[in-house]
């Protein structure tokens, strides 16, 4: 029975894995139906990055590539969140839509084009909640442990601290809500930016080349986020949009991968590939050293809300002074890096 038990479970587990729940409900009643409906249509879709990861495994074993460091802090962080950040995440959404829909000046409808206002809306509050991911040293903590493996794969779409998903919808959700964005419509645009924001974290195992040939120039692409991943000074804190990428363009942090900058994964913190602690409360170690090292009461606060790399004593070693410097050591400033 005990065996019984745990073949039970991991079953289970491994179907929500794949998040083929519903398809194996809908193959064994032979009602096809569901596929006519927004929410079948969905269900046929959520397998996708799963299976693409599958395959993306597949093929570096096929041609040598695999090493488990690569994956393994990013599967542990998946069974962490796995029981604890999925349920928090949820009842974040479902508290700020209840508590702030009543303020919103109006309520859009469900039509194509509410779908392109409400997707603008979307993408500006998460450029907001990711540029403040990186620029405020806190939530930068909450963020990290996505940033910290250091090869880019389909799993690191799961490497994520259980807070921060709560912390994130929090934002992305209730400027949706007071923007008016219905609830509804919401949901699909969750639905859809989930998938993509899965998908562009694809490796060089299965798309080389991410630029997408002319689409660069409209979305955010595979390589742009391979960028975003990067702890190169020129490419660190760019591109936080996740798929339009309009707010990028317009806060002028857009920044294309380049021939001769081969992207460089991960933070620029040393860190311990192989220890889950290290890569996943490695930067709140560090942030509360630096607090509890700082002189009054001053400094301890200025270390929350500063960009990671501010130091009291004026030794800052932030991303944008990174970058600055690299510019300005390559003396033909950035126009010439394009």
């Amino acid at each position: 029975m005990l065996a019984f038990n745990i073949f039970t479970t991991l079953y289970n587990e491994l179907i929500n894995f794949l998040s083929i729940g519903p398809i194996l409900d809908m193959l064994r009643s032979g009602d096809y139906s569901t596929l006519k409906t927004l929410q079948g249509i969905q269900n046929a879709l959520m397998p996708l990055i799963p299976v693409l990861l599958i395959i993306e495994l597949f093929r570096a074993w096929v041609y040598r590539r695999f090493q488990v460091i690569d994956y393994k802090v990013q599967f542990l962080t998946y069974v962490f969140n796995r029981f604890l950040g999925q349920f928090i995440s949820i009842a974040m959404v479902a508290w700020c839509v209840g508590t702030f829909q009543g303020f919103a000046p109006f309520q859009s409808g469900f039509t194509w084009y509410w779908l392109i206002y409400g997707y603008i809306v979307w993408e500006f509050a998460h450029f907001i909640y990711h540029y403040l991911a990186h620029k405020v040293r806190l939530f930068w903590c909450l963020h990290s442990t996505h940033h910290a493996p250091e090869t880019m794969n389909l799993s690191v779409t799961y490497a994520h601290f259980l807070l921060e998903a709560p912390y994130a919808d929090f934002i992305r959700t209730t400027i949706c809500i007071l923007a008016g964005v219905n609830p509804t419509l919401l949901f699909l645009i969750m639905f859809i930016d989930g998938t993509w924001g899965g998908f562009i974290h694809v490796g060089e195992n299965i798309m080389k080349d991410g630029r997408m040939g002319f689409l660069k120039n409209i979305i955010l692409t595979p390589s742009h986020h391979r960028v975003h991943h990067a702890r190169n000074p020129i490419y660190m804190d760019t591109n936080f949009c996740n798929l339009l990428n309009i707010w990028d363009r317009v806060f002028g942090t857009l920044e294309h991968e380049k021939q001769e900058v081969p992207v460089e994964y991960g933070i620029t913190r040393e860190i311990d590939r192989s220890s889950f602690r290290d890569m996943y409360f490695g930067e709140i170690f560090a942030l509360a050293k630096d607090v509890w090292k700082a002189p009054g009461i001053r400094n301890k606060f200025l270390y929350l809300i500063m960009p990671p790399g501010w130091s009291h004593t004026g030794e800052h070693k932030t991303a944008a002074l990174a970058r600055k410097r690299f510019l300005q050591q390559r003396g033909s400033g950035k126009s010439d890096l394009r």
